[in-house]
């Protein structure tokens, strides 16, 4: 698959997060579960009004810990198992992946191969903002952010 890398200045983002995280290795078999106490209190909450899933990687892989939670845009009481975060903000190396999950690998590389090619340095933590479901996987879109020096 072919990138567009981008660099362009965010804003943080808040999220409703679950308090457990899981690992870069574990992210795959553990992320529904993890995401599950945050769409649980967001079903609970209607006056929260939310957006898409969230994953933030604030340690390198393979064992680094991850965040996960999903945007919202309306303040929240935290619970013993959801918290209010942010997604990170300053300026960013992103691309768009369109297809499956585990495919996502190929995103990430095209942003690290950007920034080494650039003389962008990348600092932590990465994260990916997961787009609308949909059965076709080619509609499928993930933002991968980096963040940059």
């Amino acid at each position: 698959m072919n990138y567009t890398v981008n660099v362009a200045a965010v804003t943080q983002q808040s999220i409703a997060a679950s308090r457990r995280r899981t690992t870069y290795a574990r992210v795959s078999q553990e992320i529904q579960g993890v995401l599950g106490d945050v769409w649980t209190f967001l079903r609970a909450h209607a006056d929260v009004k939310w957006g898409f899933n969230v994953a933030i990687y604030h340690e390198p892989p393979p064992n680094g810990s991850i965040e996960c939670g999903v945007q919202v845009f309306s303040r929240f009481d935290e619970t013993a198992d959801v918290v209010s975060s942010y997604t990170p903000a300053g300026r960013v190396a992103t691309t768009a992946h369109f297809g499956p999950y585990d495919q996502l690998g190929g995103a990430h590389e095209a942003v690290r191969e950007y920034c080494k090619q650039n003389g962008h340095e990348i600092v932590l933590p990465f994260w990916e903002i997961y787009g609308h479901w949909n059965d076709d996987w080619a509609k499928v879109r993930t933002d991968v952010y980096y963040l940059i020096k």
